[in-house]
């Protein structure tokens, strides 16, 4: 048996030294070391086989996560068997959540006969976002969340302020430790609400739903109807998206019984990151760098040539487009037609489309939203993490009902054990 060196096999198989040791723990490849210890050896003949059969593709990867949550199409994702799209024309951000938490049918209406147009969202659609019993968290923990702010930096993005709030919150909660179902659905309540109510207060609140009660605190401008409705719908579309870098933290979390609260902190510490939920505030700095459509050409044409990633567009998933960020760019412009910014977002669009760049996602979509309502720097950030709190416990209270730990593996490629 010939045996030659992780170099020449990674070389003849055409991929990275990773990937050959990826393929190693998932029982395609085996090795051995060398006298000394300190080298991998592969079978010359195995290597040759799989090369000429090429590459390992449908392989699982080597950590699988059943759930019954979400699944991921070819361009949107869908909660629990139902279409998010659809969710967010005809469905509340409240309703949607209830369903991600607990999967009862009652939650959703029924479907139209006639169906929706996807471009025009159902009238009623904002309607049924509004709670029939509004959820609440007590006012003297949301006091002491806002308390706790007081001496935070001016200028503090959003998402800065909810990591403080959600520790306020649950080290004023008593019940955090349970974490059967129905508590933790309790708690979900909870917790959302006053990640609202907790952050400063810009115009005076109207209404008792979480669109409602978010809106005046990230814009001093008022609300009109069709906007509101646009709010409503980014929160149900970015509510839950599969395994997504923060939601696979926040399950390792959940597996080790961290309570939700803890569960959720480790979400938002993820969603921060540019590759996550920070590229809707990437998104939103490039369009404040547009302050005319006739500018997109240059600001797109700077950022190419320094090399640097166009925030908002392509995706890991959706390769031929994000359906959610098409949707919720449609409600912008059905909602505020005309206005100036949402002219830069358009011409932002049309440059990157004929540069052959790759097609908008939803990050593109919410900065376009803040952009046309006039929010607070970062109040992007704010909705998604505000919405996927939803997703998170839902992911959760599948890890506490599972019982074990997820515990990942390394493929050790370092100096020999001595």
């Amino acid at each position: 048996m010939e045996w030659i060196d992780a170099a020449t096999a990674a070389e003849r198989l055409g991929i990275k030294p990773a990937t050959l040791y990826a393929y190693v723990s998932r029982g395609l490849l085996k090795r051995r070391h060398d006298d000394s210890g300190r080298r991998s050896l592969f079978d010359a003949a195995e290597i040759e086989q799989l090369a000429r059969r090429g590459r390992p593709r449908g392989q699982p990867p080597e950590l699988v996560i059943e759930s019954a949550v979400t699944a991921l199409g070819l361009d949107r994702p869908y909660y629990r068997g139902h279409d998010a799209l659809t969710l967010a024309r005809s469905t509340g951000f409240a309703a949607t959540a209830e369903w991600l938490w607990t999967g009862d049918p009652t939650l959703l209406p029924e479907p139209s006969p006639s169906g929706v147009p996807e471009s025009e969202p159902a009238g009623d659609a904002y309607a049924r976002g509004r709670e029939a019993r509004p959820w609440e968290c007590d006012p003297e923990a949301v006091r002491s969340a806002v308390a706790a702010q007081r001496d935070l930096p001016d200028g503090i993005l959003p998402l800065d302020r909810l990591q403080v709030i959600t520790t306020v919150l649950g080290a004023s909660d008593s019940l955090r430790y349970h974490l059967d179902p129905e508590s933790v659905t309790a708690t979900a309540r909870r917790l959302i609400s006053g990640l609202v109510e907790a952050l400063p207060v810009l115009q005076q609140p109207q209404g008792t739903s979480i669109a409602e009660r978010l809106w005046p605190r990230l814009t001093p401008h008022p609300a009109t109807p069709a906007l509101l409705r646009t709010l409503e719908a980014a929160l149900v579309l970015l509510a839950d998206h599969e395994l997504a870098a923060s939601t696979l933290a926040a399950r390792v979390a959940a597996s080790a019984k961290a309570d939700p609260y803890a569960v959720v902190l480790t979400g938002l510490g993820v969603l921060g990151g540019p590759l996550h939920g920070g590229a809707s505030y990437a998104a939103e700095r490039l369009l404040h760098e547009v302050t005319t459509p006739a500018q997109a050409p240059r600001v797109i044409a700077d950022r190419i040539r320094r090399g640097e990633r166009i925030a908002g567009f392509g995706h890991s998933v959706y390769k031929n487009g994000d359906a959610r960020g098409r949707f919720l760019l449609d409600l912008i412009t059905q909602a505020a037609p005309g206005h100036d910014r949402l002219a830069v977002a358009r011409a932002v669009l049309d440059e990157v489309r004929r540069r052959r760049l790759p097609e908008q996602n939803v990050d593109f979509a919410l900065a376009a939203f803040t952009e046309v309502t006039g929010m607070v720097s970062g109040a992007g950030e704010a909705i998604f993490a505000i919405a996927r709190t939803a997703g998170w416990l839902a992911h959760a209270m599948e890890e506490y009902a599972n019982g074990t730990l997820l515990r990942l593996r390394a493929t050790y490629i370092g100096p020999p054990i001595r």
